[in-house]
């Protein structure tokens, strides 16, 4: 199992391709507060349920300084019939390798339907201006998820 990471902790910079194929770098959003989900997989009736949660957020999240970028195994061609079917209005990325979801401790061992299973572990991260982790949650739920997190972050 991969280790979690903590608020404080440097946040493993990645570039990854967007849903057209673009590569799209952490680094690249500095100065800026970035929430970071994972997710298991685009199409899906809990991952669409939390995609369009950001994207009805993602206006006043915006104004509030964040940008969101979801990440799932999914590979681009995949995340652009989500993005289009469901009007995703952030960059959806693809990790086929699982290399970003392992170094942010999303993929590894989870419980599901009282069952062990190896898998993408639905979690979220807040990085802020300086490349660290603001706020690191594990096993979020996928309804519900957007509201709670607009609390923690006092929005």
């Amino acid at each position: 199992m991969s280790d979690r990471l903590s608020v404080g902790d440097t946040a493993p910079d990645f570039t990854l391709p967007d849903a057209d194929g673009n590569d799209v770098a952490l680094a690249d959003l500095r100065g800026k507060n970035v929430i970071v989900y994972f997710y298991p997989a685009a199409m899906t009736p809990g991952c669409t349920k939390q995609a369009c949660d950001f994207r009805d957020s993602l206006d006043s999240l915006q104004a509030a300084g964040y940008a969101v970028l979801g990440i799932s195994p999914d590979k681009p061609a995949k995340l652009a019939k989500f993005r289009e079917r469901d009007a995703v209005t952030f960059p959806l990325l693809s990790d086929p390798d699982k290399e970003v979801l392992t170094a942010y401790g999303a993929f590894g061992e989870k419980t599901m339907y009282g069952k062990k299973v190896t898998g993408v572990i639905r979690s979220t991260f807040v990085v802020d201006q300086d490349g660290k982790i603001a706020v690191a949650q594990y096993n979020v739920k996928a309804t519900g998820h957007v509201a709670k997190l607009r609390r923690d972050l006092g929005l």
